[in-house]
C-alpha cells in the first residue's frame, strides 16, 4: 500500500530574469520593428524621452556607462589584434536633429520621400474606363462584378456561373451575358486582362495588331494551341502543324514572345521595399572600417526631470517601476550595439577576400566560428544575424548570407557554398551556346581546380539557382541562332 511522505531533493534551474528576455528580445529585432518598438515604450513609458534637442545632448553619464571597444578577436594561437577598424562605436554620444533622426515628429514626412507614387490598383484602372465606357446600368453592374473577380496579374479567377451567382439577387443574368461584359472588359487597357488562359490573354495582345502583320495567322494557332509544344521547343512539330515556313514560324513566335503574359502587372505593381542596413563596410586607408548605421540607432534617454522626482514614498512605486524599466531597455539597447558590432566586425575579418574580389572568394563559415571569436553563444549570433543588414561596396547582404557550408578541398582548404554556385554560375555564363556544360562535366572543372563535388551536388546548387539542364540550353541556345 502506497502512503504519502515527504522527501528533499536539491537541484539547479536556469531562470531567465526580465532584463536577459528583454535584451534577447531587442537582439534579435529589426531595425524598423526596433524603431516601432521604442515608439511605442515612449508612449507608455514616461520615464523615456527621445533625444532630438543638438549634438550637445547624450544619453544620461550615470545611467549607462560608455560602451567599451569591442575585444580583439582570438585564434587559436592567442589573442590578436583586429584588422578592421571600428568607426563612431560609442552609439551613446550619436544625436541627431529632428530631420535625421526616425524617432523625430517629422518622420511622416521622411517616409513620404519613399512612397509609392503610383497609388492606382489595377481594379481602379478598370474602374475607371468602365465609367468612361457609357454601359447601360445593367450591363455595367454585370462589368464590375467581373472587375471584382480579375487578379493583380489581370486574368479572371473565377467561373462566369460564378460571376452570375454574386449578383443575385439585384442582378439575375445567364452566362451568355457575363459573357457578353467579359468582351467589354477585355476589350479595356492593358491588352490582355480579363483573359482566362495565358494562351487567351496572349491572343487578345494579338488581336492589337494588323492582320496583315507577317506571321500573325500562325501566332494566333500557336496561342490558341500550341503553347506548350512551344514551350518545349518542340518546333518541328509546330512547324509540320501549321504547314508554314522557317521565316513564317520564327515571324510567329516573335509576335508571341513580345506579348505581356501578365498584363495586370503592367499597371499594380507592387510598392518597392527598401532595406535599411544596420552596419556600413568601407574601405579606408587602413583597410576595412565597420561603421553602424547612424539613422538606426535609437535616439532615446532617460528623462531626468521625472526621475529626481521620484521619492522613497510607496505612492511612488508605478513611477519606480518605469524607472527601473527604462534603465534596463537603456543597458539592453547597449549590449546590442556593442553585440552588432562584434559580429559585424568579425564577419568582415574572416570575408575580406569576398568584399575585395566577389563571391568566388567566400570563404565557409559557420555560426560558431563567429561564436568562439566574440566568446558568445551560437543562438545569440543567431538572433544578431536574423533580419540584420550590411551595406558593403558589392551591395546590401544580409548578415546570415556570409554563412555558408563547407566543402572540403583537395589541398585541404575548404570552400564555401557560396563560392561554388558562384563558379557554377560563371560557366554556365560563359559555355558555347551549341555544346552546353553538363553537370557532370562542371564537377569535372570544379575538381580539376581542387574543388572535388559530385554531379548530383552540382545538380541541386544549378537548381536552386534556377538554371536550366544543358539539354534544354542546348535547344534554347538552337532556337536563337
Amino acid at each position: 500500500m502506497l502512503k504519502p511522505s515527504l522527501q528533499l531533493k536539491l537541484g539547479q534551474q536556469l531562470t531567465m530574469t526580465p532584463q536577459l528576455q528583454q535584451a534577447i528580445r531587442l537582439l534579435q529585432l529589426p531595425a524598423l520593428e526596433l524603431q516601432a518598438h521604442i515608439r511605442e515604450l515612449l508612449e507608455t513609458n514616461v520615464m523615456l524621452e527621445p533625444m532630438d534637442e543638438g549634438p550637445e545632448e547624450g544619453l544620461d553619464a550615470g545611467t549607462l556607462e560608455h560602451p567599451a571597444a569591442p575585444e580583439p578577436a582570438e585564434t587559436a594561437e592567442g589573442p590578436r589584434e583586429s584588422a578592421v577598424e571600428v568607426l563612431d562605436e560609442g552609439w551613446g554620444e550619436h544625436s541627431a536633429g529632428p530631420a535625421e533622426t526616425p524617432w523625430s515628429g517629422d518622420d511622416d514626412d521622411r517616409q513620404q520621400d519613399f512612397a509609392d507614387s503610383a497609388g492606382q490598383s489595377l481594379q481602379e484602372h478598370l474602374l475607371w474606363q468602365l465609367e468612361l465606357a457609357q454601359l447601360e446600368p445593367r450591363q455595367l453592374a454585370i462589368a464590375r462584378a467581373i472587375v471584382d473577380a480579375i487578379s493583380d496579374d489581370g486574368y479572371v479567377t473565377e467561373p462566369l456561373q460564378e460571376i452570375a451567382n454574386t449578383l443575385r439577387p439585384e442582378i439575375h443574368c445567364d452566362t451568355a451575358e457575363v459573357e457578353a461584359a467579359l468582351a467589354d472588359v477585355q476589350a479595356l487597357d492593358p491588352p490582355g486582362v480579363g483573359a482566362r488562359s495565358v494562351g487567351e490573354c496572349i491572343e487578345l495582345q494579338l488581336r492589337q495588331l494588323d492582320p496583315a502583320t507577317p506571321g500573325f495567322g500562325a501566332a494566333i494557332e500557336i496561342a490558341r494551341h500550341h503553347l506548350e509544344r512551344i514551350a518545349g521547343r518542340e518546333l518541328a512539330i509546330v512547324k509540320r502543324e501549321l504547314r508554314v515556313s522557317d521565316e513564317d514560324l520564327a515571324c510567329a513566335l516573335a509576335l508571341v514572345r513580345s506579348c505581356h503574359p501578365r498584363p495586370g502587372a503592367t499597371v499594380s505593381a507592387g510598392s518597392a521595399e527598401y532595406v535599411v542596413p544596420d552596419v556600413f563596410v568601407r574601405r579606408t586607408e587602413h583597410g576595412w572600417a565597420v561603421e553602424i548605421n547612424s539613422a538606426t540607432l535609437p535616439r532615446v534617454r532617460l528623462n531626468q526631470s521625472y526621475a529626481s522626482l521620484i521619492g522613497r514614498n510607496a505612492s511612488h512605486a508605478t513611477m519606480r517601476a518605469q524607472l527601473q524599466e527604462a534603465r534596463w531597455l537603456l543597458k539592453s539597447l547597449e549590449i546590442r550595439h556593442e553585440t552588432l558590432i562584434k559580429v559585424a566586425r568579425s564577419i568582415v575579418e574572416r570575408q575580406t577576400a569576398f568584399l575585395e574580389h566577389g563571391e568566388e572568394h567566400m570563404r565557409p563559415m559557420i555560426l560558431k566560428d563567429i561564436a568562439e571569436a566574440i566568446g558568445m553563444h551560437e543562438s545569440t549570433i543567431s538572433r544578431v544575424t536574423s533580419g540584420k543588414y550590411m551595406h558593403t561596396p558589392r551591395g546590401v547582404f544580409e548578415l546570415r548570407y556570409f554563412f555558408s557550408s563547407h566543402v572540403e578541398g583537395a589541398d585541404g582548404s575548404g570552400t564555401s557554398s557560396t563560392a561554388i554556385r558562384a563558379k557554377i554560375r560563371k560557366l554556365v555564363k560563359d559555355e558555347a551556346a551549341e555544346s552546353p556544360l553538363s553537370d557532370g562535366r562542371i564537377a569535372e572543372i570544379l575538381s580539376a581546380e581542387g574543388i572535388p563535388v559530385a554531379r548530383r551536388t552540382v545538380a541541386k546548387y544549378r537548381e536552386a539557382m534556377g538554371i536550366s539542364p544543358s539539354n534544354e540550353r542546348r535547344r534554347a541556345g538552337l532556337g536563337q541562332m
